[in-house]
């Protein structure tokens, strides 16, 4: 018995045209998953401190985290704070569900023959209540003022200069994100010193990179999205 060959490949059995654009994904759809991926790369990150000239300076999730406020000011200059609003929030039900599925993982059985692998991942995402807490709490108000002042900076240049819009709104949602982070996690734990030196550690840290690399790298992808979207 002979297969039944298509006249048409662009249509199926029913002689339905299929929408042959469907087949790429949407810019809005990639910007959405690299943020969440930054985000969770530097929560996992987060677990190893860094320090330089036997001083602590700050975990190495410092390293990826500001990329994420990157993409959160192409989401906001590209789709508008209210998008921009959804996206986070998606973000943050996703690190929610990866810290919750690592941790039951923390209580699962495990052979003898396993226990440093299994000493070791319980090390990782034995996730301390604090801090976890004070994670989603300084990501949140970090994130929504970066694109919400993103939003605000653009109406008041009426759209002109990038950089103040990407540069400003990283300054002021670092500066809350670090704040309400270091305080939830670390008050009582630490002299009032030693916490300011963290927030201001952090913060610069966190500053300079979003200015000299993730300011350029918001350029490059704003133009070329601005080309390719409508």
């Amino acid at each position: 018995m002979n297969k039944q060959v298509l006249e048409n490949p662009a249509k199926n059995q029913n002689g339905l045209a299929i929408p042959q654009s469907n087949t790429k994904l949407e810019p809005l759809v990639i910007i959405a998953c690299l943020m969440t991926a930054c985000y969770l790369t530097s929560n996992i990150m987060a677990v190893k401190v860094l320090k330089l000239g036997g001083i602590t300076l700050f975990d190495a999730g410092t390293i990826t985290f500001p990329f994420a406020y990157m993409l959160g000011d192409v989401l906001t200059e590209i789709w508008g704070f209210k998008k921009a609003k959804k996206v986070i929030f998606l973000t943050f039900i996703c690190n929610a569900f990866l810290v919750i599925c690592t941790y039951l993982g923390t209580l699962l059985p495990f052979p003898d023959s396993n226990a440093d692998i299994a000493n070791a991942y319980s090390t990782v995402f034995n996730y301390a209540p604090r801090i976890l807490v004070a994670s989603f709490a300084a990501f949140l108000v970090g994130e929504i003022s970066n694109a919400f002042f993103m939003d605000k900076i653009k109406e008041w240049t009426k759209g002109n200069h990038l950089w103040m819009r990407t540069i400003g709104s990283s300054a002021i949602g670092h500066a809350l994100d670090t704040i309400v982070f270091t305080i939830i996690a670390f008050a009582g734990e630490l002299p009032i010193n030693e916490l300011f030196t963290m927030i201001i550690s952090l913060y610069i840290a966190k500053f300079f990179i979003e200015a000299l690399a993730g300011t350029p790298l918001a350029y490059l992808v704003i133009s070329k999205l601005k080309k390719k979207i409508k």
